[in-house]
């Protein structure tokens, strides 16, 4: 990424030599000693805060989410009845993970929703065959943020207990969803077995994860963590790299979530573009319109040399040939932004070249 004054989108926490001065000498300030694979006062302070805060018993932090959730997956299906997962189609399980839900555990996804909306209730009763777990992602990143109402998520939940199948929620974006519920974290989650956090995505640590439930699962998880090659020798660094911003990314949430109705109806006000969700449940949107990613990519490499505005990370091919979708998420730099400039960098991607 070029180095500018604003963005349209979330990337990594930007110069990662200054981000680890930072996080040593907040270490030192706070006076926190250092853990042993990762037992220390300090995370498991973390880590209560985390499971208090979802009002789950007990939580553990992971070095990835794909470490997270596998932990999770392999305990519901080891104390389950069979190894299916019912999932949605484009759940991070089956499209980013290198299939390592099968690979590694033997166990099997069952798609139980169309790509086109959220997994629901419905969906769960329908299923060929009664999964051992069900796994949620809220909300839905390649729906650009979807999210189920809050009355078929409590429908959802309802439907998991009564059939007894394990409900397990795939947060990586938890964080941004409280606004569109207007209920706390701990509401949210509630009537889920367990959650995953990430603790890179909108906190912006330097990377990690938290997985919350009950005491007895978490222990098990922190098993699957040893046997993942997940203990890490120390793992202090990340957790101290999310503990010092935690609250204030949390406190910039809903202002995000604001910013990104006004850029995305900004957009959509525009018949070359095409906005999902309308409206926009989180600080997340996407947009499709006509276009070749080789030369949008020069198009947005000149508008960040010469207004300063990283207007998208990339550009990909749909279905629909000619087609390109393009993720955006308010964030910090976003604030800096006003919306209606930010309409018209993005606007300047359809100039031609």
């Amino acid at each position: 990424m070029w180095q500018c004054r604003g963005s349209l989108t979330q990337g990594a926490t930007e110069d990662l030599g200054t981000e680890l001065i930072r996080v040593g000498e907040w270490i030192s300030r706070q006076g926190i000693q250092a853990d042993m694979y990762g037992y220390g006062e300090f995370i498991q302070s973390f880590e209560r805060n985390i499971a208090e805060r979802l009002g789950f018993e007990a939580a553990c932090f992971m070095p990835t989410g794909t470490v997270a959730q596998l932990c999770a997956l392999r305990v519901y299906a080891d104390a389950g009845t069979n190894r299916i997962i019912g999932v949605h189609p484009s759940s991070h399980h089956v499209l980013h993970e290198d299939d390592s839900y099968s690979v590694l555990h033997g166990l099997r996804a069952a798609t139980l929703a169309p790509w086109s909306r959220p997994l629901l209730a419905r969906d769960v009763k329908n299923a060929q065959e009664r999964p051992a777990v069900v796994s949620v992602e809220l909300p839905v990143r390649w729906l650009g943020g979807q999210l189920q109402t809050w009355e078929q998520l409590e429908e959802l939940k309802r439907t998991c207990r009564e059939l007894g199948v394990k409900f397990h929620m795939d947060g990586a974006r938890l964080w941004e969803c409280q606004p569109f519920y207007g209920r706390s974290y701990a509401d949210i989650c509630r009537g889920f077995d367990s959650v995953y956090v990430s603790l890179y995505k909108t906190v912006g640590a330097m990377g990690g994860a938290v997985l919350v439930g009950g005491q007895g699962f978490i222990n098990e998880a922190r098993i699957w963590r040893h046997r993942h090659g997940g203990n890490l020798f120390q793992m202090l660094p990340y957790v101290a790299s999310a503990a010092m911003r935690l609250e204030e990314a949390l406190a910039r949430i809903p202002g995000d979530v604001q910013r990104a109705k006004a850029l995305s109806e900004g957009l959509a006000s525009d018949s070359r573009l095409t906005v999902l969700p309308r409206p926009v449940q989180t600080n997340m949107f996407h947009v499709f319109f006509r276009g070749e990613p080789a030369a949008l990519e020069r198009q947005r490499d000149r508008i960040a040399r010469e207004q300063g505005i990283w207007v998208a990370d990339e550009f990909s091919n749909t279905r629909v040939p000619g087609v390109v979708e393009v993720e955006l998420q308010t964030g910090k730099g976003f604030e800096s932004l006003d919306p209606k400039e930010a309409v018209r960098a993005f606007l300047s991607l359809l100039e031609p070249a």
